[in-house]
C-alpha cells in the first residue's frame, strides 16, 4: 500500500458555544469568531505535523481546498504544498483536491501546479474535484453548471500541460486565444491526477474511462459504502475492458491508533465528534443547491447522509466507529479494519487522516507515531 497523510486544517479554538448559534460552521457562521494569531499558531503546527509525516515514512503528504469555514483552513492549498515542498526532500506532495469550476480562468490552476510540480522536481499529485455545494454559496458559482464546468475546466488545464502553445481554447465556459503554459510541468506527461469523491457514479465512470484510468479516493464514509463504491469503479472499468489495479483505487479516512481499543476509543472521542458534529454538518440547502447533482448521484449521497445521520450532535464516537467512518483502536483492532477493506477491494492507496477535529496536536503526533511503527509495516 501507498500512505498518505493528511489534515484538513480545522479552527480549532473555535468558540462552539457560537458556532451552534449558526446553522453551519461554513458560509454563515461570522468570521468574527476567527482569530488571526490563533490562526497563525494553527498553520504552524499543522504544517510541522505535515512536513514530520516525511520523517516517519509516509509516502505522501496531503492537502485540500475549502472556502469561507471553520472546517479547513486552506482556501490556497497550492500556499501550504509549496510552504511543504521547501521542508521535505522526498514525500509526494498531494493537493486533494483543486475545485475546478469555483475558478473562471482554469489556466491559472495548470500554472500553480506546474509551478509546484517544478519546485518539487516532480513530487506533485493533482487532486481535480468539484467542490461540495457550500462551495458555491461562497464563490456564488451557478452550481447547475458545476459538472460542465469541470469538465472543461479539465480538458483545458491537461492541454495546457501537454500541448506545445500558444493555441486557442474555446469552450462552453472557458474561452482563451492564447494558452501558452510557462512553466511547463516538471513530470512528463503531467502530474498524476487523482479523483476525490464521496460515491457519484458519474465521476466513477469518468474517472475510470480507459483514457484517463484516474485513481479514485472514496472519502468520509462507512466501511459497507466504501467497499461498495470501490467495487463500482472495479465494475465499471470492466465494463470499459480492463481490470482496475489496487493503483486506482483509493480510501480516505480518520484513523487513530493506541495501545488497546478502550484507550483509542476514549482519545480519538472529541476529535471525531467535534468532526462530524460541529464542523463537518451542514443542512441540505448548503450542501446540495439545486442543479448541483443529477438524481442518481443524489440518491447515493441521500442514503449516505442518512447513515450518519441528519442534524447536529448525533454521532458519537462509537456510531462512527461501528459504521467505520472513524477507524480507531489498538494496532491489531486498526489493522484488521483496514484488512477488511484491502481483501475485499484490493485498495492500494490509504489517506489516513491522523488530526482530526479538536484533536490536539500531543495527541495527533502520537497517532502518527503510532500508525506509523505499528500499523504502516504490517500494511507494506
Amino acid at each position: 500500500m501507498k500512505f498518505a497523510c493528511f489534515t484538513l486544517m480545522p479552527y480549532r479554538p473555535l468558540d462552539m458555544a457560537e458556532r451552534n448559534k449558526h446553522r453551519s460552521a461554513w458560509v454563515v457562521m461570522p468570521n468574527s469568531l476567527y482569530d488571526p494569531r490563533k490562526g497563525a499558531d494553527e498553520y504552524e503546527s499543522y504544517i510541522s505535523q505535515l512536513a514530520l509525516a516525511e520523517t516517519l515514512g509516509f509516502d505522501i503528504i496531503a492537502v485540500n481546498e475549502h472556502h469561507q469555514t471553520a472546517y479547513g483552513m486552506m482556501p490556497a492549498p497550492n500556499l501550504i504544498a509549496s510552504a511543504l515542498i521547501q521542508r521535505t526532500k522526498k514525500a509526494k506532495i498531494a493537493v486533494l483536491g483543486r475545485a475546478l469550476p469555483l475558478v473562471n480562468n482554469p489556466i491559472t490552476i495548470a500554472e500553480e501546479f506546474a509551478m509546484l510540480d517544478t519546485l518539487s522536481r516532480g513530487r506533485l499529485i493533482a487532486g481535480f474535484v468539484r467542490g461540495i455545494g457550500t462551495e458555491y454559496h461562497a464563490t456564488g458559482i451557478n452550481p447547475a453548471f458545476s459538472h460542465e464546468r469541470y469538465l472543461e475546466a479539465h480538458d483545458l488545464i491537461v492541454q495546457a500541460w501537454t500541448r506545445t502553445g500558444p493555441f486557442e481554447f474555446e469552450g462552453n465556459h472557458y474561452n482563451f486565444r492564447y494558452v501558452n503554459l510557462w512553466p511547463r510541468p516538471y513530470q512528463e506527461p503531467h502530474p498524476p491526477i487523482w479523483v476525490p469523491s464521496q460515491g457519484s457514479s458519474e465521476t466513477i465512470r469518468w474517472a475510470a474511462s480507459p483514457e484517463r484510468r484516474y485513481p479514485f479516493l472514496v472519502t468520509f464514509s462507512a466501511q459497507d459504502l466504501v467497499i461498495r463504491y470501490l467495487q463500482m469503479y472495479k465494475n465499471q472499468a470492466r465494463e470499459f475492458g480492463y481490470e482496475a489495479s489496487g493503483d486506482q483505487l483509493g480510501w480516505a479516512a480518520p484513523i487513530y491508533v493506541a495501545d488497546t481499543d478502550e484507550k483509542a476509543r476514549a482519545e480519538a472521542k472529541a476529535g471525531a465528534e467535534s468532526l462530524f458534529n460541529d464542523y463537518l454538518y451542514n443542512p441540505w440547502e448548503m450542501l446540495l443547491p439545486p442543479g448541483y447533482m443529477s438524481k442518481s448521484s443524489m440518491k447515493n449521497t441521500m442514503k449516505m447522509r442518512k447513515a450518519l445521520g441528519s442534524r447536529p450532535r448525533t454521532h458519537s464516537i462509537d456510531s462512527l466507529m461501528e459504521s467505520g467512518t472513524v477507524i480507531a483502536g489498538s494496532p491489531k483492532t486498526v489493522l484488521e479494519k483496514i484488512n477488511r477493506v484491502r481483501d475485499q477491494t484490493g485498495v492500494n492507496i490509504l489517506v489516513s487522516m491522523l488530526q482530526f477535529g479538536v484533536m490536539s496536536d500531543e495527541l495527533a503526533i502520537r497517532n502518527m507515531n503510532m500508525f506509523s511503527s505499528e500499523v504502516m509495516p504490517h500494511l507494506r
